[in-house]
């Protein structure tokens, strides 16, 4: 009879060293506004375009004042597309037995990858003025980007703690 794990103080299995969480992460693309911000700044925005238009429509040039109303449409749509791209996001998940990487588009869209952490290669672009650019894991002929969202520091940092992670999965789960 072999024994699949220590047993707890009621009896139960404990935890399984082959899950163990190795590494997690969830990227998250940055946005510098937050909705209260966004609020604000429109607020602002409507209140100046919308003095700046009463004294032409005071003079009778109104057609000045849809324009101007125009402008406060168009940069409420830009920040609302940008809101909507933020919704996007990427998982990545390492265990001593498997590495998941999982994409949702703003739409929600899901797209997952699951390679074994003994076969993945991270592979780096740098440039030597701007730092890292571009971040790939490589398995069997496959490639994926990850941690698009991330600027060359955060890349830098988010590329060495995985590789950390990457490295004791190796080594295999640790059973005692």
């Amino acid at each position: 009879m072999a024994l699949v794990g220590e047993f707890g103080p009621n009896g139960s299995v404990g935890p399984d060293p082959a899950q163990e969480r190795l590494f997690e992460a969830r990227i998250v693309p940055h946005r510098s506004l937050s909705r209260r911000g966004f609020r604000a700044l429109m607020t602002g925005f409507t209140a100046v375009s919308l003095a700046s238009a009463i004294p032409f429509v005071l003079l009778g040039a109104w057609p000045v004042a849809g324009f101007v109303g125009l402008d406060v449409a168009i940069l409420y749509l830009a920040f609302r597309a940008s809101f909507r791209s933020a919704r996007a996001y990427e998982d990545i998940l390492v265990t001593p037995l498997e590495l998941l990487l999982a994409k949702v588009t703003p739409t929600g869209e899901r797209s997952e990858w699951r390679f074994h952490p003994a076969w993945v290669r991270l592979d780096r672009q740098e440039h030597e003025e701007f730092g890292l650019q571009r971040l790939s894991l490589h398995s069997r002929g496959r490639s994926v980007e990850v941690a698009r969202f991330l600027g060359p520091d955060e890349k830098a940092s988010f590329a060495s703690n995985l590789t950390s992670a990457l490295s004791q999965a190796r080594q295999g789960p640790r059973f005692s």
